[in-house]
């Protein structure tokens, strides 16, 4: 059985066989939110959407402290704060945040998006989490090598290709397989890092003087909260360049690989209200994905000059006109 169908058959049977739990009426609720973007980021619609159908409502009986545009290094002062006001769970991001959640409370429910939960020690296994953490691990890392594959195709004729990576997300032996799966295609990486705002324009400019001619988004919350900034630079460039989330390349990327991010969202959403009904989160199994969608901007490779293969459009999940 791989990997992917035994998550979700011990999801699915953790769901059928938890106790039920119903919320305690006229209690408030308290949510802390520690984002590594701003609120009107895209999943976050979905994600209240989703606690809403749950019967949580913000302003009823939910209360939301949430702190936009969290860094690394001021995210244990933050979480201080925020466990201060005596909120039932905090949802965070990104093996950073969520580490620097754990470090401050192990009792305080943490609901978490991450590459690996395991991998990252955030978790004790997939099918029980154990302490006060669970949430979704959407395994972005083993997709770079597809994108990476995906651009070679929407490129053919690229032999030096780029990747932007944050290096608090992606370590180096993730970056060296990219490295190793890019030289058996005949085809040179060069790997250039951004864990801050200003140092993505910097970043991206060092691509296009370095002469790639293609760019890989290493997938990372960082790069999600900032990827106006980064599809603004690379349309001013002109450079192509492939995405994680299929939503960046509707807002103007030539072209994403990877699940959506309202879907992650709305997944998280559906473990928070278990967790808001009583259930333990480390009783509670780390999810995945369960759907990948190719999405392609056709607009965006004609304002590019690009004509993107049929191999492609016959395989993408939507071609944006």
């Amino acid at each position: 059985m791989k990997r992917r169908e035994l998550i979700i058959l011990l999801g699915t049977a953790a769901f059928f066989h938890a106790p039920t739990h119903a919320q305690d009426p006229g209690r408030i609720y308290r949510l802390g939110i520690l984002a590594p973007g701003p609120r009107d980021n895209r999943g976050f619609p979905a994600f209240f959407d989703e606690l809403r159908r749950s019967g949580f409502v913000e302003g009823q009986n939910l209360q939301i402290d949430f702190r936009a545009s969290v860094r690394a290094e001021r995210a244990a002062e933050v979480v201080v704060d925020i466990l201060g006001s005596g909120v039932d769970a905090i949802y965070t991001a990104g093996d950073q945040l969520t580490h620097a959640v754990q470090t401050a409370t192990r009792t305080v429910p943490i609901l978490t998006i991450a590459d690996d939960l395991v991998l990252s020690g955030l978790v004790s296994s997939l099918a029980h989490p154990g302490g006060n953490t669970t949430g979704i691990s959407i395994l972005a890392t083993e997709l770079n090598g597809k994108r990476l594959e995906l651009l070679t195709e929407l490129v053919p004729s690229a032999r030096h290709l780029a990747a932007l990576a944050d290096p608090g997300v992606i370590a180096p032996d993730q970056l060296r397989a990219l490295e190793d799966a890019a030289r058996v295609r005949g085809i040179e990486l060069s790997v250039y890092r951004a864990s801050k705002p200003e140092e993505i324009i910097p970043a991206i400019d060092a691509v296009q003087a370095s002469g790639a001619q293609a760019l890989n988004v290493l997938a990372s919350p960082f790069v999600y909260a900032n990827r106006q900034l980064i599809l603004e630079r690379m349309g001013a460039l002109q450079l192509p360049a492939i995405y994680q989330w299929p939503e960046i390349a509707e807002d103007g990327g030539l072209a994403a690989y990877g699940p959506r991010i309202t879907g992650v969202v709305r997944q998280i959403a559906r473990q928070l209200a278990k967790i808001l009904r009583g259930a333990k989160p480390g009783d509670i199994p780390v999810e995945q994905p369960t759907q990948f969608e190719l999405v392609v901007n056709l607009k965006t490779a004609k304002a590019l000059d690009l004509t993107v293969p049929p191999s492609i459009l016959a395989r993408a999940d939507e071609a944006i006109e």
